[in-house]
């Protein structure tokens, strides 16, 4: 497929199951953070080898894609060169791994870090990285091919989600039942932050747990304008509600640039924790009918180990791919 211009995919990564990457994050949490899954739990970093899956899922099924580069914190998805080669051995899509010193350069105070939150404020700075770029997440999963229209319209990029009652979602974040003597910090709550960072005072918007289709230049602007927000984002090493979410940062930007153009289309979505034992396969068949171009599959580490089987083996079917790891 030819396309007008380079796209490239960026996936963020960690293997929290990695005894150094457990050491290394000790001494930065506090006895609070250590009990709030919202914040540090083992699930955030927890990895079953989604990684695979999502680079496979790109590589079947968006082929145009020039580059993948994935984020990650002095580690390597091991086998991945093997695995690429034995399932797609005539891709011409290169798949590089950045290390967070590479984006954090010149802010190397900072690190470690092990808040997504603050990774993804610095993506824009990956050296070659081409102006359009769709950032994933690691449970991230294309499940048939995508068009260019899928991620740029016109040059623009699509935004899929849809506007929220601001003042209606901060008073339910105030009345939340609180965990631990604490207020959980979710998804929601770092979009309405950054809508009011911006100066909204009615309207937020909400993205969908989907792929980012970016433009390196509107962060570039933004942050070259305003440094001082950049580094303010990311001196946290863990989530923080004081945070501004990039992609909705970009999003909003966006809309006011004429950057972006808004599609209010539900992602679909898979949380296989503590369900009931026909919660996967009903899911399953949902997308067989529907079709949908991607899925997230979020906390798969905490599902059964039945659940898990069905869904990786689904996933293998669907990108037609073989595990062969040890």
């Amino acid at each position: 497929m030819q396309m007008p211009f380079p796209i490239d995919a960026v996936v963020s990564w960690v293997d929290g199951n990695d005894p150094a990457h457990q050491k290394k994050m000790q001494p930065y949490l506090s006895d609070e953070n250590r009990r709030a899954d919202d914040i540090a739990g083992k699930t955030r970093y927890a990895s079953e080898g989604e990684i695979y899956y999502c680079v496979a899922s790109i590589l079947r099924f968006a082929p145009f894609v020039r580059k993948i580069f994935i984020i990650t914190d002095n580690q390597y998805p091991e086998g991945l060169k093997e695995f690429i080669e034995k399932n797609f051995p005539d891709t011409r899509t290169k798949v590089e791994i950045i290390d967070h010193r590479v984006v954090f350069r010149d802010f190397e105070p900072y690190l470690p870090t092990f808040n997504a939150t603050t990774i993804e404020t610095v993506l824009f700075r990956i050296p070659d990285l081409s102006e359009h770029f769709v950032y994933f997440n690691d449970d991230f999963f294309l499940l048939k091919e995508v068009q260019l229209e899928d991620w740029y319209k016109e040059d623009k990029s699509v935004a899929r989600g849809w506007w929220n009652n601001l003042i209606l979602g901060d008073f339910l974040s105030l009345i939340k039942p609180r965990k631990n003597g604490k207020r959980p910090l979710g998804f929601k709550d770092m979009m309405r932050e950054t809508a009011h960072f911006l100066g909204y005072k009615t309207r937020y918007f909400h993205i969908q747990h989907t792929p980012h289709p970016l433009k390196k230049s509107v962060f570039e602007r933004f942050y070259s304008q305003h440094p001082e927000i950049l580094e303010s984002n990311i001196q946290y090493r863990v989530r923080d509600r004081r945070q501004i979410h990039p992609q909705t940062l970009y999003y909003l930007l966006g809309f006011q640039s004429d950057d972006c153009v808004m599609l209010p289309e539900k992602a679909f979505y898979m949380k296989p924790v503590k369900r009931g034992k026909h919660y996967v396969p009903g899911k399953i068949r949902y997308f067989e009918k529907h079709h949908p171009s991607m899925v997230c599959i979020g906390s798969i580490d905490m599902a059964t180990q039945d659940d898990k089987d069905e869904i990786f083996a689904w996933l293998r079917k669907v990108l037609n791919i073989e595990m062969n790891l040890k």
